[in-house]
């Protein structure tokens, strides 16, 4: 799914209203998370590329406003490799992690209820469109490289290069997890060029961080909410391997390594 305006497809005619009253930045994460998680969504329209339900929303509460996804788990179709209903649960736990490496790779993310019922609700990125998504998923930029790390941590199975969301001022987020955390090593991503290298010092400082707060702080409990507890453990078990070896992992042998289509 890539967060475009031409991938959306209007609720009734309330598409293109915008977002009266001030505007809430991916970077205010508390400010986003209180309006994400108090604030009356309206649906605008929903991503017709999406293969889940996947509405794009206005959202407002106490003067602040936003543009947001909202994913109903009544909209999730069924996976042969994930338990039913969990994708938004994974959704909000790849942002607990984001969070806490320190990098925002995730917009800020909820699990509440919502008009079509229980949810996630993800702060929308609109990527810049004159960024070359493809050169940009090819390139060493530092912060698809932390993507990359990022991905490793979660065992992203479905990286795709649309799933990049340049906003143009240096960030990258990426949207769309669902899909990761299974206890199996699953790893599929258009971002393999570190394959094999070197961890940077920021990396290493970034996974520690997980490592003490799966262990000794909050996230260990906050995932547990959100996952299964071989899925924690797994988590646990990633972040050591990393900060064990140092590097960059390769590709798993017995799975495809990048996403079809890789767009």
């Amino acid at each position: 799914m890539t967060q475009s305006s031409r991938d959306r497809a209007p609720a009734d005619d309330a598409a293109g209203r915008g977002t009266p009253g001030c505007p809430t930045s991916p970077r205010d994460v508390a400010a986003a998370e209180r309006l994400l998680t108090a604030g009356r969504l309206n649906v605008e329209g929903r991503l017709v590329q999406a293969s889940n339900a996947t509405l794009y929303c206005t959202i407002e509460h106490e003067g602040r406003a936003a543009n947001c996804v909202y994913k109903p788990v009544a909209g999730e179709r069924p996976l042969w490799d994930f338990p039913d209903g969990t994708l938004a649960e994974r959704e909000v736990a790849a942002y607990e992690v984001s969070k806490t490496m320190g990098w925002g790779t995730v917009p800020p993310t909820v699990h509440r209820d919502g008009p079509y019922g229980v949810g996630m609700v993800q702060l929308w990125v609109e990527p810049d469109p004159d960024i070359d998504l493809v050169a940009l998923s090819r390139s060493d930029d530092d912060a698809i490289r932390r993507m990359a790390v990022f991905d490793a941590v979660v065992n992203n199975a479905d990286r795709k290069i649309g799933h990049l969301l340049p906003p143009g001022d240096g960030r990258v987020y990426g949207c769309d997890h669902g899909v990761c955390f299974s206890i199996e090593y699953k790893l599929r991503t258009v971002l393999w060029q570190w394959r094999g290298k070197p961890l940077a010092p920021e990396a290493l400082e970034a996974l520690d961080r997980v490592a003490k707060a799966l262990n000794e702080g909050p996230l260990g409990t906050r995932l547990s909410d959100l996952l299964t507890p071989d899925e924690v453990d797994a988590t646990r078990r990633r972040v050591d391997l990393m900060l064990k070896h140092r590097i960059h992992p390769y590709p798993p042998e017995d799975w495809p390594a990048i996403p079809w289509p890789p767009l």
